[in-house]
């Protein structure tokens, strides 16, 4: 089947050479440090619910205005990536993470934390999060799922190492203290990490086919419609998502647990998902991006069944295992059904608004769950709630599976006519 001009025509040489590779480590790197912005709430949560004196629902909001930061951020980062380059909004983004972390550091209500967290800390985030999985997708043809797999595995890297290492040290010193720390930690360490993606691949141009790099209105009106369910399918999965992620360690807390096997579990759940996240690249690769969609979509809906008969501190860990080896395989295929179906040129925004409503998603669910919690006191009716939107998800991966051959012969045959 012909597809659209989809690598930069002056790229030959350069994808799938081993400075892309050195380039991609530099990726996981950056998304690893900046990744932090999004799971410190959920290690602190219980702490920042006593030292404010506000309820389950108020600072899960907190995390909520982390995610439309970066719901908000993530499309302006991959815009400013299409026209100057990765490393301007990375930059950008890591001066704003920081400058966050200290702000928030000295917060002294839960509005003005809130409103760190929102402003500075999630659109900061966003930049080492869309847009770097869309410039990795840019640098790799052959073995793009694993590439950007590998990519996208740096947020769930930041999610196995963060809560390690922000739990005990709030413990010892206090969150206060602890988040000013990482601060000067996250400037220091992903400035430098820059120079090393400082090179772009030469600008697009016309296919020798004759082929235009864009599609026409006919073309642009299926490619749009596209980006819709792609978003869609990005809010549902990750409200669903969004319930164990962001709560796993209060849920710990309230079943006598403590924090600290929380964290833990918050750690193996990502840990076990940076093994889906590659284990599904391979499988994109292989049978497509949309197959390993709805495949790792079901297996996530199947997890969440399963935290409701689960109470006993082994179990949990055994079904936290289980959610992560599964959850991981769905963000990225995103990413590349983008990257086979729209124009490399467009990588950065399309991606980063795709991207962003999965942030969009996690953050209505993060505050959701919470919200659910205090009006039931249980996780039970949050579960299930996940569940529901997690079956829209599968219905709209069912139809892409269905229907993505015609929207890549539509904008093809508008590119050509």
């Amino acid at each position: 089947m012909r597809t659209l001009n989809l690598t930069l025509p002056g790229a030959v040489g350069v994808v799938d050479s081993a400075y892309a590779w050195v380039r991609l480590l530099a990726g996981v790197l950056i998304s690893t440090i900046g990744g932090v912005g999004m799971w410190s709430i959920a290690v602190v949560l219980p702490t920042l619910q006593a030292d404010f004196g506000v309820t389950r629902a108020d600072v899960s909001l907190a995390y909520t205005a982390v995610m439309f930061g970066a719901v908000i951020g993530g499309p302006i980062m991959g815009w400013l990536s299409d026209r100057f380059g990765i490393a301007v909004p990375v930059a950008i983004g890591a001066t704003m993470l920081a400058s966050g972390l200290a702000l928030a550091s000295q917060a002294a209500t839960m509005w003005q934390f809130t409103l760190a967290h929102g402003l500075l800390i999630g659109a900061g985030t966003s930049a080492s999060f869309g847009p770097v999985i869309a410039d990795t997708s840019l640098w790799f043809a052959k073995r793009r799922g694993v590439a950007v797999a590998i990519c996208s595995s740096g947020s769930y890297l930041a999610g196995t190492t963060w809560p390690l290492i922000i739990q005990p040290l709030a413990q010892s010193v206090g969150w206060r203290h602890a988040y000013l720390g990482i601060a000067g930690f996250c400037l220091c360490a992903m400035l430098p990490l820059l120079l090393a993606m400082r090179r772009r691949l030469p600008h697009e141009r016309p296919a020798r086919s004759g082929a235009p790099a864009s599609p026409g209105a006919a073309g642009a009106g299926a490619g749009n419609q596209l980006q819709l369910l792609l978003m869609l399918a990005g809010v549902a999965c990750c409200i669903a998502m969004a319930m164990p992620q962001v709560h796993i360690v209060a849920y710990c807390s309230d079943l006598g647990y403590g924090a600290a096997r929380g964290a833990e579990m918050l750690s193996l759940m990502f840990g076990t998902g940076i093994i889906s996240r590659l284990s599904f690249g391979w499988v994109a690769d292989r049978i497509g991006p949309a197959p390993a969609l709805l495949v790792s979509s079901s297996l996530q809906a199947a997890s969440l069944l399963a935290y409701l008969g689960t109470s006993g501190l082994t179990s949990l860990y055994l079904v936290t295992a289980m959610f992560g080896l599964v959850q991981g395989g769905i963000v990225p295929t995103y990413a590349l059904i983008v990257r086979e179906i729209y124009p490399a040129s467009q990588a950065g925004s399309r991606v980063g608004l795709v991207l962003s409503s999965t942030l969009a998603g996690m953050a209505i669910g993060g505050w959701m769950s919470g919200a659910i919690f205090d009006a039931t006191l249980s996780y039970r009716a949050a579960f299930l709630n996940g569940f529901a939107w997690n079956l829209l998800n599968m219905a709209i991966a069912a139809w892409l599976l269905f229907r993505l051959p015609r929207y890549r012969a539509a904008m093809f045959a508008d590119a050509t006519s």
